[in-house]
This record gives structure tokens, C-alpha cells and sequence, in this order.
């Protein structure tokens, strides 16, 4: 039998799946078991248990072996794919310390001693120490260090969830380089850690033995070991591929690998990237971060809780579009469809600014979300609708940003992420960028995409442009609507591209007394 089969291992935010493809990017097989996202014990804190992903983990390919013609022996190799940003602490057997800090975690570290030194002076001189000491409010680490330090004393480990569960399947201390999207000494021009004399060592203080060896996509982290294929299944031996963070992996699995193509993801967070083969900085010292492409950068804008806002609006104010589908066996998705399909574009009037979380420049720490332009004729409907067009606004202008600063005009969409599989969110989208957008013919465009690092890495593909080529294609096609992109385009250039700085004075008095 030949040995061409690929399994990928995508943990996301909510779920963990375990996927099987050819060589073609066919998916011949998935499993998926659902995990909550986190645990709160304090208002603004997400925390998960390790033990929580490794468990899912082992289900999935447990759950995947009994498919109907899932053959083990075909597998050639494993890519592993996860959500970005969390972090865990282990000790010196390898066990965790505390629980995980998950990505959607909101704590910060107030007094903090600013970056001295040379470094220090040419933040002050620059303007950028703000930026620097934001940074480091933000790092987990520093609120482990300051607050828990009988934890951090005891740590030895200090690990993304991908390098845990590398560890976990492998039994090493390894780590993709396109997973190190965090805060982390990390250089992310060289794609290393950051030299001795970084001033990262002076924001995020860590032991440098407690970062693991990094590895490129395409390049093998090691093999799956015999506790790790007792607990799995997965074959011992078998070779775990270097991939890269999920939002990485699903640029590469929705063919988005030239600069010219932005990909959207309408995900937990709405992000814009392209992949592009110089390092550049959209806004000064927050970086491009790794690609799933070696020796490459995914230049993202952000928007934090991005679909998010779509979950809250079902959950608070969709219960009758809930219960309808319940009632006549369909997806909910298709009556919150039609509540889009029953508003004009522009939502008469009413336009909304996505900042549910505090930025760093654009938007500001101080930002607040806000719909403007509420009249006597406007329904749940239109907030919905007003939800939509509000992130794509926001996605475009993150669009153009990243196309002043690279020099490379976007010029055609992909859109992955569970709001792509809305029609009237596709169409709203090429509408308001004026633009074709397109979504993946396959929704599991994230573990396509570590599917791809291991078929490059396993040499099923002589090289990215191969693989790419062979294993992605297009799914529906969203052209623009010329009269509903003139209506936008008015709205976004005299309305939304406006809120921010009148509305910011605002976001200040209200961060005065509400914190």
C-alpha cells in the first residue's frame, strides 16, 4: 500500500479536529470533539486546563480510526496546527504548573519596570515607549512572574500550546517557527529568538532554556512516540511535520500564497493577511508574524473578537431564528441569512465600529465599540446586517494599510472561518471591499493548510507552488454589486473612516471611569 496519506491536527478555540487528505487535498476523512474555550475565575481572565487539549486531542484520532476505510498504514506523516497565543508553564517533569492562559485572556501587568538601557533612551527618543510598556502589560509571563511567582520559580517550560503538545506527541521540546505568534522574545525579522543584547529579554524575562528548539515549517519535529501512539493511536514513528499557527495554516489551505491576494478570516477574530517575502511592519514595532511558508511573513491586521460579536448578537438576540431551525431541521445560519437579505446595504444608515477590545495604536488602548446613526425605522435586522458590514469596513481599512506599507495592491479575496459559509457575509464582503472574494472549496482550510507543510515536508510536493497548486481550489465566487459598493464606498470614506477620530475623546473620558 502507499503511504501518501496526511493527518492534521487542528486545535482551535473551540474544537479539536483530527482530518486525514491525499496528496490532492482531498479530505477522505474527520473527526471532531468540541472542548470549552476556557474558564473564568476572575471577569477578564481564560484559562484552560492542559490536560483539556491532550484529551481532545486523543479523541479525535481515536474517533477518526473507527471510520469507515481510515487505514493507519497509509499515513506518511502528522502536522499539528493550533490556536495562537496560549501559553503554559511546565516543571521540571514535564508537568504543568497552572493552567493554561488562553488567547482570549484580557489580565494585564500595571508598574512594570520599563526597558532601560540604550534601548530605553531610543524608545523615549522615538516616542515608542507606550507602545513597549503596552507590550509588556500584556505579556502572560510578566503576570506569572509578578503574581504567581511560586509558579514561576518552579517553572522550567515555557511553552505555546503548539510546543506542548509537540511535546506531548513527540517527546522533545520543539516548536514550528510559524507558531510563535506571541509575547515572546521572538525575532520576528530573523525568525529566531531574539539575540542576548534584544531589548524583548528586558520586557518578557525568561530563562532562555525554557523556550524550545525551533523548527522551520516543512522540517520534522521529531516522531510520534510509543506513549504518545499508546494514548493516540497514531502509528509510533511516524514523522510530526512543522506547520504553523492556525491563521497561518488557513492563508497557505485557502491558496492565498501571493502578496496580491489578501485572505480573510471570519473567525473568533477577524484577521486580514498576505503573505509576503520582506518584513514589514503595518504599524511600528508589532510585527509581521511567521508564515506557514519558510523564510516568509504574514503581514495580519487584527480584528480581536471579531466574529465574536456575530456569536453574541444569536446568542442575546436570536432565539427565534434558533428555534425556527430547530422546528424545521435546518441551519440556523440561513434565517439569520435572510434577516441580512431584508436590509439594504449601508443598513439605512446605521454603521458600526468592531473595537470590542483595546488595540494598541489603531485602535487605541481607550477603544470601545459604537453603532451610529440609530432612527425609528432600524430593527434587530439592521443591527445584524450593521455587525457585518461593520468588519468588513474594518477588515478593509486594515487592507489598505497593509497594501500602502508593502507597495502590492490587493486585487482578489479568499474568506475562510465559520462566517464564510454565509452567503449574504461573502457577498457583503466583495461589495464593500469592491472586490471578487472567494471562500475554499474546503472549509477546513486551517488543517489543509498543515496538510500542505507536511506534504511539502514529506516530499508528496517538490516545493510550496506545487502543493498549493495541487491541493486548494476555489468554491463559490462572490462578485461585487457596482451599486451597493457605491453605497458603501461613500459610507466607509465620509462615515466609518471618521468615527475613530471623533469618537476617541469620548473612549478616553469613558476608560477614566469605567476601566
Amino acid at each position: 500500500m502507499t503511504r501518501d496519506r496526511i493527518l492534521a491536527i487542528d486545535n482551535g478555540t473551540q474544537s479539536v479536529r483530527a482530518l486525514l487528505f491525499d496528496p490532492r487535498g482531498n479530505l477522505l476523512a474527520k473527526s471532531r470533539v468540541p472542548i470549552e474555550a476556557y474558564f473564568s475565575t476572575q471577569p477578564g481572565y481564560a484559562e484552560q486546563q492542559p490536560e483539556v487539549f491532550w484529551r481532545a486531542v486523543c479523541e479525535a484520532c481515536q474517533q477518526l480510526w473507527q471510520m469507515p476505510g481510515v487505514d493507519k498504514d497509509s499515513i506518511a506523516g502528522v502536522a499539528l496546527t493550533t490556536q495562537r497565543g496560549t501559553v503554559i508553564n511546565l516543571d521540571q517533569n514535564g508537568k504543568p504548573l497552572r493552567p493554561a492562559i488562553v488567547w482570549l485572556d484580557q489580565r494585564h501587568t500595571e508598574n512594570l519596570k520599563p526597558v532601560g538601557g540604550w534601548w530605553g533612551l531610543a524608545f523615549r527618543l522615538s516616542g515608542m515607549t507606550p507602545t513597549v510598556g503596552y507590550l509588556q502589560s500584556e505579556a502572560e509571563a510578566n503576570w506569572i512572574r509578578t503574581q504567581q511567582p511560586e509558579v514561576w520559580n518552579a517553572t522550567r517550560k515555557y511553552l505555546l500550546l503548539s510546543g506542548y503538545l509537540t511535546y506531548r506527541l513527540t517527546d522533545r521540546y520543539a516548536d514550528s517557527i510559524g507558531c510563535q505568534v506571541g509575547y515572546l522574545p521572538f525575532d520576528y525579522k530573523r525568525q529566531q529568538w531574539a539575540k542576548s543584547g534584544d531589548w524583548k529579554w528586558q520586557a518578557v524575562p525568561l530563562d532562555r532554556a525554557w523556550l524550545p528548539e525551533l523548527i522551520a515549517p516543512a522540517q520534522p519535529l521529531g516522531q510520534i512516540s510509543r506513549s504518545a501512539a499508546e494514548a493516540t493511536g497514531i502509528p509510533i514513528g511516524l514523522p510530526l511535520i512543522a506547520a504553523a499557527a492556525d491563521k497561518a495554516c488557513e492563508v497557505i489551505g485557502s491558496g492565498a500564497l501571493d502578496p496580491h491576494i489578501g485572505c480573510l478570516s471570519y473567525g473568533s477574530s477577524a484577521t486580514i493577511n498576505t503573505t509576503q517575502h520582506k518584513y514589514i511592519e503595518a504599524i511600528p514595532l508589532i510585527p509581521p508574524y511567521p508564515a506557514a511558508v519558510p523564510n516568509a511573513y504574514s503581514l495580519e491586521i487584527q480584528i480581536f473578537r471579531g466574529y465574536w460579536m456575530v456569536s453574541w448578537f444569536k446568542s442575546e438576540f436570536g432565539h427565534h431564528e434558533q428555534r425556527l431551525a430547530d422546528e424545521r431541521g435546518i441551519a440556523p445560519e440561513e434565517l439569520f441569512d435572510e434577516l441580512v437579505r431584508v436590509v439594504p446595504p449601508g443598513s439605512d444608515g446605521l454603521v458600526l465600529q468592531p473595537y470590542w477590545s483595546p488595540g494598541l495604536k489603531q485602535p487605541g488602548p481607550e477603544a470601545r465599540g459604537a453603532i451610529i446613526g440609530f432612527g425609528g425605522q432600524h430593527t434587530r435586522a439592521h443591527v445584524y446586517r450593521a455587525i457585518l458590514e461593520g468588519l468588513a469596513y474594518a477588515l478593509r481599512d486594515g487592507a489598505e494599510r497593509t497594501a500602502k506599507r508593502s507597495g502590492t495592491p490587493i486585487t482578489e479575496l479568499r474568506v475562510a472561518g465559520g462566517g464564510s459559509q454565509s452567503d449574504r457575509a461573502m457577498q457583503i464582503t466583495a461589495d464593500v471591499f469592491g472586490l471578487p472574494a472567494s471562500r475554499p472549496q474546503l472549509y477546513e482550510a486551517t488543517g489543509l493548510g498543515a496538510a500542505i507543510d507536511a506534504a511539502v515536508g514529506l516530499k508528496l510536493h517538490p516545493d510550496f507552488d506545487t502543493a498549493i497548486k495541487e491541493m486548494t481550489r476555489l468554491g463559490d465566487a462572490f462578485a461585487p454589486n457596482p451599486q451597493a459598493h457605491a453605497i458603501y464606498e461613500e459610507l466607509y470614506q465620509n462615515v466609518y473612516q471618521k468615527m475613530y477620530g471623533r469618537l476617541k475623546p469620548l473612549y478616553e473620558e469613558i476608560r477614566k471611569v469605567v476601566r
